[in-house]
């Protein structure tokens, strides 16, 4: 069984909403895009409200993943328990995939609830295999970090086996989210990828143009880019 733990510095009402209110939802979860069968709005509706179940503050989703909220001393607790594999087969090859995706996604919601309750986000994401691991070649954990957009200052924000969430104060208090699983058994060519949180009046074309140089130089075939 997987689980995955994040506590939240706000009221257990409060998360259940972002959990629940689809407006919420795109403050959060996963990045902007749009592909030939939807986009954004279209895998919330999927994840979040088809074969889903509510009972009190726990959340199934239609794959068997459960989300649990509850009160804590200073705020909430978000338990995701993953559903087994065998589950849905179909999605088994990528059971490590979306357990990655929602560690990087709770940490979104978290950020947020805590540091822009109901404001908007724009959102760039990058891609890309290889042995390069962005985490260190940025420098983090540092106070202040070099960035493909110039330099800025930085707090860390959470990290785990794989990833790395920073603030970045130049994009309005944003949020820098990099994951690297370097080549390996199960991945062959690694994986890894970038989300950037942008808030307020950033110019989001000239930091994707940075950011996308600065990536086509160390990922030289990139799976995808969204801006």
């Amino acid at each position: 069984m997987t689980e995955i733990v994040v506590t939240v510095a706000a009221p257990v009402d409060a998360v259940w909403n972002a959990l629940r209110d689809k407006e919420k939802i795109r403050h959060w979860h996963g990045w902007e895009y749009a592909g030939p069968e939807g986009g954004l709005e279209e895998e919330i509706d999927q994840i979040y409200f088809t074969e889903t179940s509510e009972t009190g503050t726990t959340l199934t989703l239609g794959n068997g993943d459960e989300f649990v909220v509850e009160p804590v001393e200073g705020g909430s607790r978000i338990t995701l328990t993953r559903a087994p594999i065998g589950a849905n087969p179909d999605w088994d090859a990528y059971y490590d995939d979306v357990t990655e995706g929602w560690i990087t996604f709770l940490h979104q919601l978290r950020f947020a609830i805590e540091h822009h309750p109901g404001e908007p986000r724009r959102t760039l994401f990058y891609s890309g295999t290889g042995p390069v691991n962005p985490i260190t070649e940025l420098g983090i954990p540092a106070d202040e970090l070099d960035l493909p957009d110039g330099r800025a200052k930085a707090l860390a924000f959470y990290t785990s086996e794989h990833q790395a969430g920073v603030t970045v104060d130049a994009w309005g208090n944003g949020l820098l989210v990099l994951s690297h699983i370097p080549p390996g058994e199960t991945k062959p060519e690694g994986a890894t990828m970038a989300v950037l949180s942008l808030y307020g009046d950033v110019d989001r074309e000239q930091v994707d143009a940075a950011w996308r140089a600065w990536w086509a130089e160390r990922y030289p075939e990139p799976q995808e880019m969204y801006a």
